[in-house]
């Protein structure tokens, strides 16, 4: 066996030591932990999973899930509930007058499906049923009836759903106006009555509120859209309101366009301890 003199070993140890020294990268601490502080992972929920594990994690999940999307564009994201303040204002107006368009087209056009239906023969036992007018009538006539079908199934789910009428500034309809000025003095009346406090301080603050009332004047929902930054004022200010209800019931005329009405004001308590209601379109 071979053997090495004290001087080799002192050469090659001092040779491995200086590659060592000279594959090492050092860098600044400081800079080293930032580049984890300025990527963070996002913290998602995913309602699927995969067995694959993703190359580059983009975000932490309770599951593994690669791909998923149109990953060249990005990790898909769900967009936010509609709020019900992006209905207001002129843009419910016609969004009202579209919808009731679309409705007037679907009954019309189910009439006229009807009379073209009425106005089709019968098919005709004694022509062949290979007859190429009779089986091209036939054809047609399965058509209409299944439009028919779809049509009338679609009116009768919107016929199902509530309707709610948005009121707002732009509203222009008297009646639903002098609905309103009776529903803020109500409110108005039992805020300033029942002036939130806590320990004994009052609570000032502003806060805009979404108010959905029922035709026979029930308090169905209120959510606070914009917090006074208080959630205590928050929660008296929404236990002020449902305590106020019910309210009138709704009119003939409101009746006819609307089963619901959604209402967003701006809650004012003031240092006066008066509470001040305001309708608001944002």
């Amino acid at each position: 066996m071979r053997t090495f003199s004290t001087l080799q070993i002192a050469l090659g140890a001092s040779a491995l030591l200086h590659a060592v020294v000279l594959t090492t990268r050092f860098v600044d601490p400081q800079s080293f932990n930032r580049v984890f502080k300025d990527t963070p992972l996002e913290v998602i929920l995913v309602n699927a999973k995969s067995n694959d594990k993703p190359e580059f994690a983009k975000a932490i999940a309770q599951s593994s899930l690669a791909g998923g999307g149109e990953m060249e564009k990005g990790r898909a994201t769900s967009p936010l509930p509609p709020s019900a303040l992006t209905d207001l204002g002129d843009a419910a107006e016609d969004a009202q007058k579209k919808v009731e368009a679309m409705q007037e087209q679907q009954t019309q056009l189910l009439a006229q499906i009807k009379k073209q239906l009425a106005t089709m023969p019968p098919p005709d036992p004694k022509v062949a049923a290979n007859d190429p007018v009779q089986a091209e009538r036939e054809e047609k006539r399965k058509q209409l009836i299944k439009i028919l079908a779809e049509i009338e199934k679609r009116i009768n789910e919107e016929s199902a759903r509530p309707k709610k009428r948005y009121i707002s500034p732009a509203t222009r309809e008297a009646v639903y106006a002098i609905y309103y000025d009776s529903l803020r003095r109500k409110i108005e009346e039992k805020g300033t009555s029942n002036f939130p406090e806590l320990a004994g301080k009052k609570l000032y603050g502003e806060l805009t509120m979404i108010v959905t009332v029922n035709f026979d004047g029930r308090i169905l929902a209120t959510e606070v859209v914009e917090t006074s930054g208080n959630l205590t004022l928050d929660r008296r200010a929404q236990s002020i309101v449902k305590g106020t209800g019910p309210f009138d019931k709704f009119t003939d005329a409101m009746r006819r366009k609307a089963d619901q009405i959604v209402v967003v004001s701006r809650f004012k308590f003031t240092r006066d301890e008066t509470l001040e209601t305001k309708l608001t379109s944002r």
